[in-house]
């Protein structure tokens, strides 16, 4: 079977360049009728797909992509960032370059800053972001600029950002509260949450899920006000020392980002990681090593590597004016234990 003619191909026949014939596909001004007469006719002797030459004149394009990530030893949006640098050849035979630009997300100003940096700069970004008026108000402005913007891991819906990356958050709360619920065992006793933030919409959605679980079927279980680590190994050992000295009956615990580290250390070291159900998000060194040791009884996984390419994916295809593949990017729950370790 021949192969289907491109843009080049019609250019030849024409006896014109690439950028006449797309002027002449898209009706542009500044081409001369008789031009514009060879040009058609070459499509039609061809029967010429107009839509395969747009495909073809947005892959030529080289683009400049920003992923906007926390800073700090998140293990999590590390695996995110190795799997970035694992895609070089794939990304540079489509021309494309990444730039990892590490900023402080749990700060909307110092945030909203270095979004606000990239306008003009990149063709597209994504982003962990926190659901803040000056990050929207950022978002929006990175877009008016003509660059496509994907929220990942984290959403801020109310943004004019084009796509979302990610897991259900609530989906994956509710999945926490049911696993924390049953391993109580029906015991009566207080649950501890240690998040991040709250103002990250992925944490505050997690929390929604697993409150919401937690009153509509383990009554029995008082869950005590969310304390907030910002993902700080000692931070979170910190905050989660101080609810095991001030609530000796606290049977559930739910971490609901990272900072997973501190929380188990505290844990284990108030003798009581035996008594306390644990549950968290990510399959990394730490909660590997936490689950088979048996303080961690499950974690809440996401694929780091599935995001990071239907990351990229999405900011291409919306680049070239493509269909995103639904299905392809719609990143999977996975339940993770001690038995069925990857």
């Amino acid at each position: 079977m021949d192969a289907p003619l491109t843009l080049r191909d019609i250019a030849r026949q024409a006896g014109v360049s690439l950028a006449t014939v797309d002027r002449v596909l898209h009706n542009r001004p500044g081409v001369r009728p008789d031009t514009v007469r060879r040009v058609k006719d070459a499509m039609t002797r061809s029967a010429f797909q107009p839509h395969a030459a747009a495909s073809e004149l947005a892959r030529a394009r080289a683009r400049r992509f920003a992923f906007v990530m926390p800073s700090g030893a998140n293990p999590f949006m590390q695996q995110i960032q190795v799997q970035l640098g694992e895609m070089a050849s794939w990304m540079a035979a489509r021309r494309l370059s990444v730039d990892v630009v590490t900023t402080d997300v749990f700060d909307p100003a110092v945030l909203a800053g270095k979004l606000e940096d990239l306008v003009g700069r990149v063709d597209g970004a994504a982003v962990v972001a926190l659901d803040h008026p000056s990050v929207r108000a950022a978002i929006n402005d990175l877009v008016e600029s003509g660059a496509k913007v994907v929220t990942l891991v984290s959403d801020v819906p109310s943004s004019r950002r084009h796509h979302y990356v990610g897991i259900d958050n609530i989906a994956a709360g509710r999945t926490a509260g049911a696993l924390v619920g049953r391993f109580a065992g029906g015991r009566t006793g207080r649950i501890a949450i240690m998040a991040g933030s709250q103002a990250l919409r992925d944490h505050a959605e997690r929390i929604f899920g697993f409150s919401q679980v937690m009153a509509g079927e383990f009554r029995q279980l008082e869950v005590l006000a969310v304390a907030e680590g910002h993902d700080e190994d000692d931070r979170s050992e910190h905050l989660m020392r101080q609810l095991l000295a001030a609530h000796r009956d606290i049977i559930g615990l739910y971490n609901v980002g990272a900072g997973t580290a501190g929380v188990a250390k505290a844990l284990t070291e108030s003798g009581r990681a035996g008594d306390v159900a644990f549950v968290g998000h990510d399959v990394t060194a730490v909660t590997r090593k936490l689950l088979l040791n048996g303080v961690m009884d499950a974690a809440i996984s996401q694929n780091p590597g599935h995001e990071a390419r239907s990351a990229v994916r999405v900011l291409l295809a919306l680049a070239r004016g493509e269909p995103i593949l639904s299905e392809q990017e719609m990143i999977r729950i996975d339940i993770v234990m001690r038995d069925n370790l990857p």
